[in-house]
């Protein structure tokens, strides 16, 4: 699993520095990543620090300055590191960077034995179309039923293959994901496959009234812990940062946000920081929730429906 990770995701050779930045929760596998780049490199390092507060919460001045001085990253810690400006300081000056929060050994072996060129092809073809369009609606069975603009803004596809100078991404990989405008998102989300603050199965569901953009009521499961992020990080933490669509046909809903958001036949939404994907929304906190089945359209073209992509992908 190691060897495809250094070589088929992120083409280490003997030039290369990498570092390892995992956290006491996830030394294990830290580790394993550090002897497998081993394997293709003299200059690898690991840096095992205490676990950040939250999903996009700054990593220790020391470990972003590590970060800045290599040219591969590899990030398997408990908490994301993806939205943060340390990630984005690294990825500015070269490196190349697999981000894995939470990853598990077993969900490596299940999720990266995958073939990444059709990831990368289904992925591209969604980003591409979202794109494309100015409005997107996402309704699903169970209440969902979101309108947002993406006028002028870029979907990305999460490929997998970071080969190239400044590439970020997940690893598992596999979705297609923009920032919608700030301010235009109205309707209701309805979270009830994986939950915006664990990650688990969500009963019952997170229901989230939307109004100008950003989140203004939340109840359901896990909604005290998401007011009081609010309150913590403040009123960024309410905005409407994201919409994805998984791509990985091996990914599951697990307990695990990074694996369930990859699922096929699923989308997420985030709240939080967007500024890293290409909005304006900058704040130490990006959390994802995932939907069921959902049914996507742009510019009131069918995208996915009930969870199945409309066009051959």
């Amino acid at each position: 699993m190691t060897d495809s990770v250094m070589q088929r995701c992120l083409a280490v050779g003997p030039a290369d520095r990498v570092l390892v930045v995992a956290d006491t929760h996830t030394r294990e596998l830290g580790t394993l990543f550090f002897s497998g780049a081993l394997r293709f490199t003299r200059e690898a390092n690991l840096i095992v620090m205490p676990p950040t507060a939250r999903d996009g919460a700054e990593p220790p001045s020391e470990v972003a300055a590590a970060m800045c001085a290599a040219t591969v990253c590899l990030l398997p810690v408990s908490k994301s590191l993806t939205h943060t400006h340390a990630r984005k300081a690294a990825s500015s000056a070269g490196a190349r960077v697999a981000s894995m929060p939470s990853i598990t050994y077993e969900m490596a072996m299940r999720t990266m034995a995958v073939d990444y060129h059709e990831i990368a092809r289904v992925s591209r073809l969604l980003a591409d179309r979202i794109t494309q369009g100015r409005t997107v609606r996402l309704t699903a069975p169970a209440g969902t039923d979101l309108t947002f603009s993406v006028a002028g803004r870029t979907a990305h596809a999460d490929t997998g293959v970071l080969t190239e100078r400044g590439r970020i991404g997940n690893l598992p990989a596999g979705e297609a994901f923009v920032a919608p405008l700030e301010g235009t998102a109205e309707g209701t989300l309805v979270i009830d496959a994986a939950s915006l603050i664990h990650g688990a199965p969500v009963d019952p569901p997170m229901l989230i009234a939307v109004r100008g953009g950003v989140a203004r009521e939340v109840t359901g499961a896990g909604a005290p812990e998401l007011e009081r992020i609010f309150r913590e990080v403040g009123d960024g933490a309410r905005n409407i940062a994201e919409l994805g669509i998984g791509t990985n046909p091996a990914a599951r809903v697990t307990g695990n946000v990074l694996e369930s958001e990859k699922v096929v036949g699923t989308a997420h939404v985030a709240l939080g920081n967007n500024f890293f994907m290409g909005g304006t929304v900058d704040v130490p906190f990006h959390s994802d929730g995932v939907i069921a089945r959902p049914t996507i359209a742009v510019d009131g073209r069918p995208l996915m429906i009930d969870g199945r992509f409309a066009d051959p992908a």
